[in-house]
């Protein structure tokens, strides 16, 4: 059993005590419901929650994903439904509020759930620019992560990325993939990358925390399959750049040492690292670009705040004292939910200039 799986099993009690409470809430705006009702409803959310992944673990269909996505926006729905009730009951203590007034408010998170569903879907290229000192020729490069192929984003977004990725070849020399290619929600096939192949220029991967949820010689053998090159925990050299490939590493998995022997004196040095994490001591060792994900940038708000305290470099570009810099990108997929609100699913192409 998965790490994923064994934390999906250990929430799924607390989140169906939640709805439950949730569910008797938005009921009582409109008169209430019985406990009886509201028990069976919230034991098939429960059921929703966790049923799908033991067989999309196995062999995905559409039922297993549609059921799987279902259940994902209904989780996002959970969360503003929540603040919904909030703000009524709040105002509700000092003034009575019409039954137009409270419908009216309660329609607000289905109307925004077309917008943060429709934005979640719409991957958009753009552009940052990065000077350095020690290039002779300027290099573009496509990075991107957090694909998080699975059940709720399947094979739809592997194609819609290898399509993108197709109309840079002309631009960019190299693409980099800072982990998360899977999720751990459905069974990764050594076929379910193959859109990639199609790409003319080297993608270079790195896993990430999730893409050991799955099996990480799945997600390997589907990398190989499509002729992306896997760095893990390795280096490899593309004209003037050369890139470390750092992976995740859970606590039953050896840590590689951090020394010297990961950089080129000569060239710019790129490591590539899931989470934007040790940037400051990557920078002095001496690597030039570390590039990131993990945080989605919060995927949606009020998650988007939280994720700003929480992560020191939530996203965007950051340049350092040692004029090093950090990108971390907000991601192409999106975890469990298939919602984003003030993020972008993105592709960035990073410009290496002459300083």
């Amino acid at each position: 059993m998965s790490r994923r799986t064994r934390r999906v099993l250990f929430v799924t009690p607390f989140y169906m005590l939640f709805e439950f409470f949730l569910l008797k809430y938005i009921f009582l705006l409109f008169g209430g419901l019985n406990d009886i009702y509201l028990f069976v409803l919230t034991v098939l959310v429960g059921l929703l929650h966790c049923l799908p992944m033991f067989f999309e673990t196995k062999k995905s269909t559409f039922f297993g994903r549609l059921l799987t996505t279902i259940n994902g926006i209904w989780m996002w729905a959970s969360v503003m439904f929540l603040i919904d009730i909030i703000v009524i009951y709040l105002i509700g203590r000092f003034v009575a509020l019409p039954f137009e007034v409270v419908f009216g408010l309660i329609l607000i998170v289905p109307i925004l759930g077309v917008y943060n569903y429709y934005k979640a879907h719409k991957l958009i290229v753009s552009e940052k620019t990065l000077n350095l000192d020690n290039l002779t020729r300027d290099i573009d490069i496509a990075h991107l992560s957090d694909v998080h192929f699975g059940s709720v984003r399947h094979k739809s977004i592997i194609s819609m990325i290898g399509n993108k990725l197709k109309e840079l070849e002309s631009s960019c020399e190299l693409t980099i993939i800072s982990g998360d290619l899977a999720d751990g929600s459905s069974v990764v096939e050594e076929n379910d990358l193959m859109a990639f192949k199609e790409v003319n220029m080297p993608i270079i991967f790195t896993p990430g925390n999730h893409d050991f949820y799955p099996g990480i010689d799945n997600v390997i053998k589907a990398c190989e399959n499509a002729g992306i090159i896997v760095l893990d925990n390795q280096r490899r050299e593309f004209g003037e750049l050369s890139v470390f490939g750092l992976t995740f590493s859970f606590e039953d998995r050896e840590v590689p040492k951090v020394d010297e022997s990961w950089i080129n004196p000569n060239m710019i040095n790129i490591i590539n690292y899931h989470v934007p994490y040790h940037w400051d001591e990557f920078s002095e060792l001496g690597f030039d670009i570390q590039l990131s994900g993990h945080t989605h940038g919060g995927q949606f708000y009020p998650v988007v705040w939280i994720a700003n305290l929480m992560f020191g470099y939530n996203k965007g570009l950051f340049k350092n004292k040692f004029g090093k810099y950090l990108h971390v990108t907000t991601g192409v997929g999106s975890m469990d939910t298939p919602m984003r609100w003030g993020t972008d699913s993105e592709i960035v192409i990073l410009k290496l200039r002459k300083s």
